[in-house]
């Protein structure tokens, strides 16, 4: 079965389609949840709820078929050392809210 994460790395459909699946999702009578309907995991969904932006990492990791924990500790790596210090805050919350941080 296709989903939006699968539907993106095959390139059948844009991260700014995501709209459109969660409007398929609630218009049709899937047994799914929504994370799993979009292909994403409950923290995959969560940190997306967080903030969009971290949806292209959630992308890149089912691409390289990576788990997403170590792949935003590498984003929170790097965001740490950007002039956007709330992006990297932000990221820390999340990781400490799925007990991810220490």
């Amino acid at each position: 079965m296709s989903n939006f994460i699968a539907d993106c790395i095959q390139g059948d459909a844009l991260m700014t389609d995501i709209d459109n699946y969660i409007d398929s999702w609630h218009d049709g009578d899937s047994e799914l949840s929504l994370h799993e309907f979009l292909g994403m995991s409950r923290k995959e969904y969560a940190l997306y709820l967080e903030d969009e932006i971290y949806l292209a990492s959630i992308i890149t990791a089912h691409r390289s078929n990576l788990n997403i924990v170590p792949v935003m500790q590498a984003v929170l790596k790097m965001a740490a050392r950007s002039d956007d210090s709330t992006k990297a805050k932000k990221l820390q919350k999340w990781l400490e809210n799925e007990k991810l941080w220490d």
